[in-house]
């Protein structure tokens, strides 16, 4: 039997004595009777009512028995300093003296009993023994056990078996170049003391989530070949106040000791947030372990061989001490991976997986706008469930459109029950959406129009997003004209409304006060902002925002938010009226079934025979070609309205 199992099952003894002790000393007690004191006992002695006296072990404790068989045993002690015959004899009673008085037994104590009693005085040094010796024997154990919580939680890997090199990360050339440089130093150190160039002692890789600012880490590991300690900054603070800083310091000893390295430490946000935010003041543990990590960075003896990397998407709320050169020198940004990125991202996620021949990696890459490395690997992974629940051989098209779809919009929910009259009224929402989107020329091309539920949604009106960084004024305000379109057609077909259109409106709301406030596209407003939002560091969340401008000014930002959304209304409302019969159209159509992709809804509108059902990734529309006479099918143009001026809010 090894040590540990020893010092477990000794403290499986130690548990079962204590348990043990705890029965017992419940059942001395359990069972309460009647007390009487000697006087009594002496009394029901004369009386001719008692029948046996047993005296215990110890000698002190009596039980007496009564010749009367319905009354229970009662108790009595005597005294320390004489016997019971002494203590009855004081009372007149003399036992054994006449016939009729009762009978006394002497109890001898059994050995159990004595050796109970020697367990039972030895139990509370027997567990505070133990629990030295257990606290003593995790103390020598390893990083998880007790006494180790001021260790460093970081795992460390060697580097010489890599998993991850820079082969498998695409969509961010530059931060990848940035990272080589790293790499070369960490590989050849004299190519660069040389030319007495300091390499940055920190690199901050900045971006949204799922750009794969992690995984880069991990190609650095892979591709540097040197020892790599990866780290959580949560896994740093604790309750205890100076166990974070503990921990920093023995992760820097472990640095040390194995340099040159890498030390990784992702999600930096959770330990770097700025100073004097926190609500234990200047001395709390999360502001301590900081402190730690600035003097490790950048203090006497630190080593010029040890690399940190750390990962956030929250750098506006890092301290300045944190993020200034001789700390963190380089800050990289991964964004959002173009068109080109998504398609490198794209085949390395199908590397080694069944695809057929007839996938279009660019037009996959086309069809994603905005996906980060997460949702391209996700989607390539649903693509792939759903080509093995087919019963398929090989990955094909028509899975990564379904997979797009679902990563996007949510799976599908079939089998929620709709009445056929709310059916109607989601088909004219949602064609309401299509139509006038397709008669604005500014507006994002129509992808597919559902009625099948997805997510939260009962129809999903679903556009063709671009990369465009930059939206225009005339941009914003067809979106919030075709977002408008559902609630018009509802009010125009059936003459009343819904609760359906609430996001909408949430959404146009959102748009047209940004317009006014933030971008300065109102013209009685200017070129200014308006409002400044206030953030709480220490929750990295905005809280609420300064009203920097008068009562008049808030009067005229409500009116401007009013005046563009009723124009974009009334532009709704005009298209679907002169529309109308291919409004009916369309509906007509999504009810018998209720998806409809771009190309057939465009010749639905158009009066064109319909395409095949059979299609690929769809595409976005092409935009008609300008005749000298407009037709219906070409861009609407924008008309000017004559709307009566807004009522000043009450």
């Amino acid at each position: 039997m090894n040590s540990s199992n020893a010092a477990k099952w000794f403290i499986y003894l130690l548990i079962a004595l204590a348990i043990m002790a705890i029965m017992w000393s419940y059942n001395a007690t359990s069972t309460p009777t009647e007390e009487i004191s000697i006087s009594q006992l002496a009394q029901d002695i004369k009386d001719n009512n008692v029948a046996e006296i047993k005296v215990a072990s110890d000698g002190r404790e009596i039980t007496i028995t009564y010749t009367d068989p319905n009354k229970d045993e009662a108790t009595s002690h005597i005294s320390d300093n004489s016997s019971l015959e002494e203590q009855l004899a004081a009372y007149g009673v003399t036992l054994g003296s006449s016939e009729g008085q009762p009978s006394i037994t002497y109890q001898a104590p059994s050995q159990w009993e004595n050796w109970f009693s020697i367990a039972i005085l030895l139990l509370p040094a027997l567990l505070i023994i133990g629990f030295f010796y257990f606290m003593f024997r995790q103390s020598q154990g390893g990083s998880n056990q007790a006494m180790s919580f001021g260790k460093s939680k970081a795992r460390m890997f060697t580097g010489d078996q890599p998993t991850v090199n820079f082969d498998d990360v695409a969509g961010c050339d530059e931060a990848k170049e940035e990272l080589k440089e790293i790499v070369e130093f960490l590989q050849e150190p004299e190519k660069f003391v040389t030319f007495g160039a300091r390499i940055p002692k920190g690199v901050l890789l900045v971006g949204s989530p799922g750009t794969g600012k992690t995984l880069l880490a991990k190609a650095v590991s892979g591709e540097a070949g040197v020892p790599f300690f990866s780290i959580a900054g949560s896994e740093f603070v604790e309750m205890f106040v100076g166990v974070g800083a503990s921990r920093v310091r023995d992760l820097f000893e472990q640095a040390k000791r194995h340099s040159p390295c890498i030390i990784f430490i992702d999600e930096i946000d959770a330990v770097g947030r700025q100073r004097g935010a926190g609500l234990g003041g200047s001395h709390d543990e999360r502001e301590q372990t900081l402190n730690q990590i600035l003097v490790e960075m950048d203090g006497f003896g630190t080593d010029v061989h040890i690399i940190i990397i750390a990962a956030t998407n929250r750098p506006d709320i890092l301290d300045p001490a944190l993020t200034r050169p001789g700390r963190f020198d380089r800050r990289v940004v991964i964004d959002r991976p173009d068109v080109k990125g998504r398609e490198a991202i794209f085949k390395v996620h199908i590397r080694g997986k069944p695809v057929a021949s007839n996938v279009d990696v660019s037009a996959l890459a086309k069809a994603t706008p905005g996906f980060v490395g997460a949702d391209i690997e996700n989607t390539v992974n649903e693509a792939a469930l759903l080509a093995a629940r087919r019963n398929k051989k090989s990955i094909g098209m028509a899975e990564f459109h379904d997979a797009i779809e679902r990563v996007q919009l949510g799976p599908e929910r079939r089998s929620r029950i709709i009445s056929p009259e709310e059916k109607e009224v989601i088909a004219y929402h949602e064609a309401g959406h299509a139509l006038v989107s397709h008669f604005l020329a500014d507006a994002l091309p129509l992808r597919k129009v559902t009625i099948v539920p997805r997510g939260m949604g009962l129809g999903i009106t679903w556009y063709m997003e671009d990369d465009k960084l930059l939206p225009t004024k005339s941009q914003l305000e067809a979106r919030i004209a075709s977002m408008l379109g559902g609630r018009v057609a509802e009010e125009l077909v059936f003459g009343e409304i819904t609760v359906g259109a609430s996001d909408d409106l949430r959404r146009v709301t959102q748009t047209a006060r940004a317009m006014v406030t933030e971008y300065g596209m109102s013209k009685e407003l200017g070129p200014r902002v308006y409002g400044q939002k206030q953030e709480m560091v220490f929750l990295g969340r905005e809280i609420s925002e300064q009203r920097d401008y008068s009562d008049e000014i808030a009067r005229q930002i409500d009116e401007e938010v009013r005046r563009i959304v009723d124009e974009e209304y009334e532009l709704a409302r005009q298209i679907l009226t002169e529309n109308r019969d291919k409004l009916d159209i369309v509906v007509a159509r999504l009810l018998d079934v209720e998806t409809l992709e771009a190309e057939e809804f465009v010749a639905l509108v158009e009066g064109r025979p319909l395409p095949s059902s059979e299609s690929n990734i769809p595409q976005p529309p092409q935009p008609p070609i300008p005749e000298e006479e407009e037709s219906e099918s070409s861009g609407w143009n924008r008309p000017k309205l004559d709307l009566p001026p807004s009522p000043s809010p009450a």
